[in-house]
């Protein structure tokens, strides 16, 4: 049966074949209304929707920040990232000298990662009801008074395992009250048209943060001490907290339903069952994390001794900051000349790649070979789980958006409090660099079994 809008195309082919001069006029019309930016008369506006290819990502370069309160929220947010990255150094530095414990650090990572299991949905809720902009203050708040904490503990000498511990998971959860609201609000700063750009520039933004983080707390920690280091990186989140509180916002519609906790987490789930992309998208992100994630990063010392770098020299810190800094190239080669669509088939591809990048530096036995897969593996992570988040924003219902954000994130971030298994314990039994290329080969499994669970759902619609 053919619908209303084909109907009308289907019968202007119909008159053009029987009469040249409707036909002819129909085509002057077309290019007419395409050059003054125009529908033309013939196309039937219904064709347009909030997910089709007119709403989809611009092709010019930095688009998102064209828009001036987004060019502020990437400063801002860079800030809030350095400053969340400057606690870390100190902090981890302090709880190491004070109480020597590996299983502190390893509750550090858990207690970073496990909120965004957790919580996302809830958060994510949250910035459906409420306005996003207060839910990511109140975050910063958080940030702020453990930074302040600490902080007093360091001066006074009266720190304890119980408080690192307390400060640990409210930290995380400052962390969490962050993410889905700030995806929600830069989704309503700049609109579906450059969204793609917003969230890969956003996620350029964190990497910036985390790169001057160590340099930058490690510069505090040699000016001022760690105590006072601390102290004063309270300051760093004071911009997005200040600017956010007169922040340009359109209110959305009051569509969004109460929060109901894990009830949130079904309903999310529900709500996009039906929706291929969606669902391969968010199952992408957390099959990544479950994995990989950065769980090698703890592995790193392991990797540079078979390299032949075993001391903290420069070629190790080389090694570790190889793959932020392809993340890093990645957002601005690729916004710089708008490439990469947001597709599907697009992001499995680069995620694949990332697996491949991944399964070489596990094989890899010539530091500048490791070095430049670690680089590479950056740039393609930074380009799948950006285009994924974006392609995730762009389907979900604008109802339940938030929560949505929330369930990636959960998947995304959350199952990164797992990624030390496949890597971290399978590598005590195997070594590691078994243990990270066998993750890598089983990722890349995965993604070709929904590359295929999608496109072939696509072929079937169309």
């Amino acid at each position: 049966m053919i619908g209303k809008p084909a109907a009308a195309v289907h019968l202007t082919c119909r008159v053009s074949n029987f009469c040249p001069l409707v036909y002819y006029r129909s085509l002057v019309e077309c290019r007419r209304a395409r050059a003054g930016g125009r529908a033309s008369p013939y196309e039937s506006s219904h064709l347009t929707t909030d997910r089709s290819p007119s709403h989809g990502p611009s092709e010019k370069s930095f688009a998102a920040l064209r828009h001036p309160a987004f060019r502020a929220y990437f400063l801002t947010s860079a800030l809030a990232m350095m400053a969340d990255n400057i606690e870390h150094v100190i902090s981890y530095w302090m709880m190491w000298e004070k109480f020597h414990s590996q299983s502190l650090g390893g509750f550090a990572v858990v207690s970073h990662w496990l909120p965004y299991l957790l919580f996302s949905v809830y958060t994510g809720a949250l910035a459906d009801r409420f306005d996003p902009r207060r839910i990511i203050q109140l975050g910063m708040l958080l940030f702020m008074a453990v930074s302040l904490v600490w902080g007093y503990l360091f001066v006074t000498d009266t720190l304890e395992m119980w408080h690192a511990m307390v400060l640990l998971v409210i930290h995380g959860l400052a962390g969490v009250l962050w993410g889905p609201a700030s995806q929600l609000f830069i989704h309503d700063i700049v609109g579906p048209a450059q969204l793609q750009s917003a969230v890969r520039l956003a996620a350029t933004a964190r990497i910036l943060g985390q790169l001057m983080g160590p340099a930058v707390g490690g510069g505090l920690m040699l000016a001022f001490g760690p105590a006072h280091g601390i102290l004063l990186n309270v300051l760093i989140y004071l911009p997005l907290l200040w600017w956010l509180w007169k922040a340009p916002f359109k209110p959305r519609a009051p569509h969004a339903s109460a929060v109901r906790g894990l009830a949130d987490i079904v309903a999310a789930i529900r709500g996009i069952a039906h929706n291929r992309t969606i669902v391969s998208m968010t199952l992408l992100a957390g099959g990544a994390s479950l994995f990989i994630g950065n769980a090698y990063q703890a592995q790193m010392p392991e990797f540079a001794h078979d390299l032949g770098h075993g001391r903290a020299d420069f070629a190790y810190s080389m090694l570790l900051a190889a793959d932020a800094a392809g993340a890093f190239i990645a957002g601005v080669v690729l916004e710089s000349r708008g490439l990469l669509k947001a597709k599907p088939k697009t992001a499995f591809i680069l995620a694949m790649l990332w697996c491949c990048a991944i399964g070489g530096f596990a094989a890899a036995t010539y530091y500048p070979l490791a070095f430049s897969l670690l680089f590479i593996a950056g740039f393609m992570q930074l380009s799948f789980s950006s285009m994924a988040q974006a392609l995730v924003q762009i389907n979900a219902p604008a109802d339940i958006r938030g929560r949505v954000i929330g369930l990636f994130s959960m998947a995304g971030l959350g199952m990164r409090a797992f990624a030390g298994i496949t890597v971290g314990v399978l590598g005590g039994v195997i070594g590691v660099h078994w243990s990270l290329a066998l993750s890598a080969l089983g990722l890349f499994a995965i993604v070709s079994g929904l590359a295929l669970f999608t496109l072939r759902g696509a072929h079937r619609a169309n």
